[in-house]
C-alpha cells in the first residue's frame, strides 16, 4: 500500500490526469532544453559559470531519478529498465565532470531515455502517436542523431590530442559524418590499432542505424490491436486473423 505523497508522485510521473500531464509537459520542456545544452555544450568554455549551471543540473536530475524511483511500485523493479541505467550515467557525467571528462559524450543519451521513455509519447499529441508507425519512425531517427553525437564526442576525447586535424568537436562531427557514410575524404585519419577499431564501429554502426531508419521509414503502417487469443499486439490495417494464430480480429477503423 503506497502512502498518499507516494501515491501522488506516481500519479503525477505515469498518470494520465490534467494535473499529471501538465507535470510530465513541464519535464518534457526542462529535458528539451537539457538536451539542446548537451549537444552545444562541447563548444562552450568550462569556466566557474558552466559548471554552476552543470553542477545545478546535476543536483535536478538527481532529485527527479529518486523521486522516479520513489514513485514506482518497486524500485528493484524500476532499476532492472535501461533508461533507468541511462540516465544514471548521464548523472555520473554530470556530477564529475572535471574528473570523468571521458563521459561527457554519454550525456546525449538523454536524448535516447527521452524519446524511448512512456511519459513523452503519453504528452505529445496526447497520446494518439504512441505505438505508431510514426513514434518508431522518431526513434529510429533519434537512434541514428544519438549515434552521430556520441561518437562525435568519443572521437574527440580520444584522438583530438593526437590528430592535429581534429582541432575542435565541429572536425570531430566532421570525421564522424564522413567515416559514418563511408565517404572517407582521408584529410582526417584515426592513427593505430584503436582508431581504425573506431573508425569500423562508426562505419558498421552507423550505416545500420541508418538502413534501420530506411526500413522503419519505409514499410507499411501497421495498427495497435491485442489479438484475444495470443496476446500479439501489432496487424497489417486490413487484417482479419491474427497471423500468429488465426484468430478472426475485429480492428476498429475511422469511418472518414
Amino acid at each position: 500500500m503506497m502512502s498518499p505523497t507516494r501515491a501522488r508522485l506516481h500519479e503525477l510521473y505515469q498518470g494520465r490526469s490534467r494535473a499529471a500531464v501538465t507535470f510530465q509537459t513541464a519535464w518534457l520542456a526542462f529535458d528539451v532544453l537539457l538536451i539542446a545544452f548537451f549537444v552545444v555544450s562541447p563548444f562552450l568554455e568550462r569556466g566557474g559559470a558552466y559548471l554552476a549551471f552543470d553542477y545545478t543540473i546535476a543536483l535536478v536530475l538527481a532529485l527527479d531519478l529518486a523521486a522516479r524511483a520513489w514513485a514506482f511500485s518497486s524500485v528493484v523493479a524500476w532499476l532492472k529498465r535501461p533508461i533507468v541505467w541511462v540516465d544514471l550515467i548521464v548523472l555520473v557525467s554530470l556530477i564529475v565532470p572535471t574528473y570523468a571528462a571521458n563521459l561527457g559524450f554519454l550525456r546525449i543519451l538523454r536524448a535516447y531515455s527521452l524519446i524511448h521513455g512512456r511519459a513523452f509519447w503519453r504528452v505529445i499529441a496526447q497520446g494518439k502517436w504512441a505505438d505508431t508507425q510514426l513514434a518508431e519512425t522518431v526513434k529510429a531517427i533519434t537512434n541514428l542523431v544519438v549515434f552521430i553525437f556520441m561518437m562525435a564526442a568519443l572521437v574527440h576525447t580520444a584522438f583530438a590530442a593526437r590528430v592535429p586535424e581534429l582541432g575542435s568537436y565541429m572536425d570531430s562531427l566532421y570525421f564522424t559524418v564522413t567515416a559514418l557514410t563511408t565517404t572517407g575524404f582521408g584529410d582526417v585519419v584515426l592513427p593505430g590499432f584503436w582508431g581504425r577499431g573506431l573508425s569500423i564501429i562508426i562505419m558498421i554502426g552507423g550505416v545500420s542505424l541508418f538502413f534501420r531508419l530506411i526500413q522503419v521509414a519505409m514499410r507499411s503502417g501497421k495498427v495497435v490491436h491485442s489479438c484475444p487469443t495470443c496476446g500479439l499486439l501489432r496487424h497489417e490495417p486490413d487484417a482479419v486473423h491474427c497471423k500468429a494464430c488465426g484468430t478472426l480480429l475485429r480492428i476498429e477503423h475511422d469511418n472518414d
